[in-house]
């Protein structure tokens, strides 16, 4: 055998290794989840005798866990709503203006995505203190809009990046305004990228827990702050099951963002 693909054949053999032991050390610790979610047990272990769907029979006959769950829905379809509109038009201004100011804000939008949650949640607790904005769905909507712009902006500056300023340039010159070639010629073209953002921001809101943990009390409880309560006053098996649908959710939210990317990369393709 030839030394060079020897050497070549053992360095790929070697880096698939690497790289199967990292995935298996992310992922395994959410595969234990799902077995403890169908225990048989009144605690968080292994099922015993058998499998068993009690603790998301009892998940699903809550209130208390339906009213959070639908709390964090709420909340997320919000979030997720303004965070589109306000990052796409973010990242079209800064596109457009093409400077050192773009590049500048472009910076200032990813601080609060940057700077460490604990951080970020106290100087958000002091100043809704004196809106009177705690516990309050508004507040945590606020809240949450701030940290998911940056997701929605950084993949629409993308998308924008691969977009021809001549397609801008020919609407204006035919006489489209402003507005009419942002909604018909720019977002049509970076819709993929808008998608992407638009599912970041949700999986962003929807997992939230450190915010929340601080600026939320007793009226507003999303189901990450119901899933600590509940870990530190009772390890019911009931964790597990929302778990489950956290990760089951956040997994189809994924699967459909990497399918916009691969229509998008043939779309990309076919046309050139």
């Amino acid at each position: 055998m030839d030394p060079v693909g020897a050497r070549l054949g053992l360095h790929r053999g070697v880096t698939l290794a690497l790289a199967w032991s990292v995935v298996s050390f992310l992922v395994l610790p959410l595969l234990v989840v799902v077995p403890v979610s169908v225990t048989d047990t009144r605690y968080l272990a292994m099922p015993d005798k058998g499998v068993s769907l009690q603790h998301f029979a009892k998940l699903l006959s809550s209130p208390a866990w339906l009213g959070s769950i639908w709390n964090s829905m709420m909340i997320a379809a919000v979030t997720t709503i303004l965070c589109v509109v306000l990052g796409t038009l973010c990242a079209v201004g800064c596109w457009r203006l093409s400077s050192r100011v773009s590049e500048s804000v472009r910076m200032l939008m990813l601080l609060p995505i940057v700077v460490p949650s604990i951080v970020y949640s106290l100087g958000v607790y002091r100043l809704f203190v004196d809106l009177r904005l705690l516990d309050t769905v508004l507040g945590v909507v606020i809240a949450h809009v701030v940290t998911g712009v940056p997701y929605v902006v950084i993949t629409v500056s993308a998308s924008l990046a691969t977009l021809d300023i001549r397609l801008e340039q020919a609407a204006r010159s035919l006489g489209a305004t402003l507005g009419q070639t942002v909604r018909k010629v720019i977002v049509p073209n970076i819709l993929p990228g808008v998608a992407s953002g638009a599912i970041f921001a949700f999986i962003h809101s929807w997992d939230e827990t450190v915010i929340v943990l601080f600026i939320a009390g007793r009226t507003v409880y999303t189901l990450p702050r119901r899933m600590w309560a509940d870990i530190n006053e009772n390890l019911d098996p009931v964790i597990a099951a929302v778990a489950v649908m956290l990760i089951v959710v956040t997994l189809a939210l994924l699967l459909t963002e990497l399918t916009l990317r691969s229509r998008r990369a043939r779309a990309d393709g076919g046309m050139s």
